[in-house]
């Protein structure tokens, strides 16, 4: 560290920068992979595969563009939190009515208990699909990992977001390996980027897609992750917060992607043209898939892939249920308390023997009707100068927003439609 990091009056900030560039970017990094946990959470495995497995790489260009907007939407999040030091659920309760920010705690909340269900029950599978541990009991244990994977916030935030991060690169390196043994096409993955859709089926993994993607409590999250990290002492130094900032979010954000598109594509090569697999629609009969079709090693890949997403993103999911009770009507808990409650919901769709694959669908197409409710304010509050100063959205990136809120909206309002048969 140089002379000026020591200086007196030297800000928190250019002692980080003091320490050279490559350190100081990575002393810099870290939020967006603790968020970017959620978009490869158990709920991904199942739309991914069930999508390549019935539709080859027809929903490619869903994943990508599911991922190029959670790339903006994570980051406006990062940003409010930089700028104000104040997290999303915290300036809703700021900044509108009392009955406005309680309806979103109560839907928050709502989607909150979806996610759990979905990333507990990842999990739990994963532990089956290893060691042959029967689902409650499994879901038990899940509970364990996620209590002491909370309980490194004990010691500061960066234990926490490099065992995340260590989780993360584990995802990252099974599927790594299932894309470089099984070599998907790569004419059918380039076909996969064209956008179309074919039947309703297709339409209801599309949204169960982005709403396994583009997550509501990984929007609340981000700001309350950002918030406070890095004090700085003027409006030069948050410009050049956000910069890192970025960079973390295209990198984190970037990696995920990688892994979902990776998914699908080898669904898509291994399930989708194979006699007898097309219509593999759990991930235990992926798993055996890639038992009897790849080989031992592959199979095993795939499981504890599945045991570090859930992990993982059910420890990341609980510390974001904390931020939306605090910040929206606060009220707290403590972690352990709050992972305790948010097993109940999870281990009840497991003793009563609900197919774990079709209970984690269905919370992904359930994530994706609370986006609005958590996008739309992150959006309106980045709009504003008074709350952003000179950091408020420039109008492309509104628009973008706005644009990005009105299709999920609309993908909503479609699936729904289907489902009651008005169209």
């Amino acid at each position: 560290m140089t002379d000026e990091a020591l200086r007196p009056g030297t800000s928190p900030f250019e002692a980080i920068l003091a320490r050279g560039r490559m350190r100081a970017t990575l002393s810099m990094l870290g939020p967006a992979f603790v968020a970017s946990v959620a978009y490869v959470d158990p709920g991904n495995f199942a739309t991914n595969i069930q999508g390549g497995a019935k539709f080859g790489y027809l929903l490619l260009w869903v994943v990508l563009a599911a991922n190029l907007m959670a790339m903006l939407i994570q980051y406006l999040s990062a940003k409010l939190g930089v700028v104000t030091d104040r997290d999303l659920p915290e300036l809703c309760r700021d900044h509108y009515p009392r009955p406005v920010a309680w309806g979103l705690w109560i839907q928050a909340e709502g989607m909150a208990m979806a996610t759990d269900v979905a990333e507990f029950i990842g999990a739990a599978l994963g532990l089956n699909l290893l060691f042959g541990v029967p689902l409650l009991p499994a879901g038990f244990l899940t509970g364990a990992i996620a209590f002491a994977l909370l309980e490194l916030q004990r010691h500061g935030f960066r234990r926490f977001e490099l065992a995340i991060t260590a989780l993360l690169g584990l995802i990252l390196l099974g599927f790594l390996y299932e894309t470089l043994k099984i070599e998907p096409s790569a004419g059918g993955a380039a076909r996969g980027l064209v956008p179309d859709l074919h039947g309703s089926s297709s339409v209801y993994l599309a949204v169960g897609i982005v709403g396994a993607t583009v997550m509501p409590h990984a929007i609340y999250l981000h700001s309350a992750l950002t918030k406070g990290r890095t004090p700085v002492r003027n409006d030069a130094e948050r410009s050049r917060v956000l910069r890192f900032e970025r960079a973390d979010v295209i990198v984190a954000l970037g990696l995920a992607g990688l892994v979902n598109m990776a998914m699908l594509a080898v669904a898509a090569k291994l399930f989708h043209d194979t006699p007898g697999y097309a219509h593999v629609d759990t991930i235990r009969a992926a798993h055996t898939g890639f038992s009897h079709l790849v080989g031992g090693t592959a199979a095993l890949a795939f499981a504890v892939a599945l045991l570090a997403s859930g992990a993982s993103s059910s420890s990341v999911g609980t510390y974001a249920g904390q931020v939306v009770m605090a910040g929206f009507v606060n009220l707290r808990l403590s972690l352990l308390a709050r992972r305790a409650f948010t097993m109940i919901p999870a281990l009840v769709v497991l003793a009563v023997g609900v197919s774990p694959t079709s209970a984690l669908v269905l919370s992904q197409v359930v994530l994706s009707f609370g986006i609005p409710f958590a996008l739309v304010p992150l959006v309106l509050l980045t709009s504003r100068r008074d709350v952003m100063g000179d950091h408020v959205n420039r109008l492309p990136t509104t628009v973008v927003a706005v644009a990005i809120a009105t299709l999920i909206s609309a993908l909503n309002v479609f699936l729904l439609a289907q489902a009651v048969g008005i169209l």
